[in-house]
């Protein structure tokens, strides 16, 4: 999957009406991201971001013009050229570069981002590697950006956290926004583009806030007012798994997450309707290849940076 430009010029795919329920507030619930500022101002000449486990990015170019440059590598963009006001959002650790006119200049607010479940985030899971939108697509996002740029333009105490609180703020609404214009970005099938189908919406926000309902086709098929028929074959169609298996992954996302946290197993088997630790357990060692307790002991492990911005 490739990363992109929107590309305004190209007719839109066919969509469902938008959802009227809250696709983000139950993924953000359990998967929480946050933000870090670290730069604010101008960056001339070449500025590199290396590709540091567990780091995402969160760029926002306020003026100016610049290249971005890519390693060579599937489904990425080896260079994209800027030259508009943009939000460049990096869902995972990739090297970049950013190649500035030194006489010019460009103004740049940045921020790392950290998805919690790294890369079993449902978000990170979902998107391209790079997701490029110029501003003036987002819709109401401009209040927020006035208020990031005011904190960061004059230090004031406490402007560090109000300011990766507004990124936060920022990187929700782009989510809003990629929701509504999946193919926008690349997304051509998924999570994300099931959540932007009207009737699955439904369904995958009623797992997502109660995983441990004992859920079958029927009263899955039910939420989303299809027939079991025509409900399987859509969600598979969609989202490129069958109903059941996205459930089975949804838990065991879920539980990753639980264990990591050290909660009893027991426990988490009881929340997530298993009919115990030890059928937990099973699924687990079947989906990752290890125990739930080898699991947490590598989560447990001291990590290992490498140098770089």
């Amino acid at each position: 999957m490739k990363s992109r430009k929107v590309n305004l010029s190209s007719s839109l795919q066919h969509q469902s009406p938008a959802p009227s329920v809250d696709r983000l507030s139950g993924l953000l619930a359990h998967f929480r991201v946050q933000a870090s500022l670290f730069h604010s101002g101008l960056l001339c000449g070449t500025n590199t971001f290396d590709a540091i486990p567990g780091r995402a990015f969160l760029h926002v170019l306020r003026r100016g013009s610049m290249q971005v440059r890519h390693p060579a590598m599937q489904g990425v963009e080896p260079v994209l050229a800027l030259n508009e006001p943009s939000l460049l959002l990096y869902t995972r650790p990739l090297a970049h570069v950013f190649v500035n006119p030194p006489e010019e200049g460009s103004d740049f607010t940045c921020a790392t981002l950290d998805f919690d479940g790294g890369e079993r985030n449902p978000f990170v899971a979902a998107l391209p590697p790079v997701v490029w939108v110029p501003l003036r697509e987002v819709a109401g996002l401009q209040p927020a950006l006035d208020l990031l740029f005011a904190e960061t333009e004059k230090m004031h105490c406490g402007s560090r956290l109000i300011a990766n609180r507004l990124f936060e703020v920022v990187l929700i609404q782009l989510l809003r926004w990629i929701l509504d214009h999946p193919h926008k970005v690349g997304v051509s099938r998924g999570l994300i583009l099931g959540l932007a189908d009207a009737r699955l919406a439904k369904t995958l926000v009623a797992l997502h806030q109660s995983p441990g309902k004992p859920w079958s086709l029927a009263s899955m098929a039910q939420t989303a007012a299809m027939s079991r028929s025509a409900f399987a074959a859509a969600f598979r169609q969609v989202t490129g798994m069958t109903p059941a298996a996205y459930l089975a992954d949804w838990r065991l996302t879920l539980a990753c997450t639980m264990i990591r946290d050290k909660r009893p197993l027991k426990l988490i088997a009881m929340e997530l309707e298993f009919s115990s630790a030890s059928s937990l357990s099973r699924a687990f060692s079947q989906r990752f290849g290890m125990s739930p307790r080898q699991w947490a002991q590598m989560q447990s492990a001291p990590a290992v940076f490498m140098s770089g911005y």
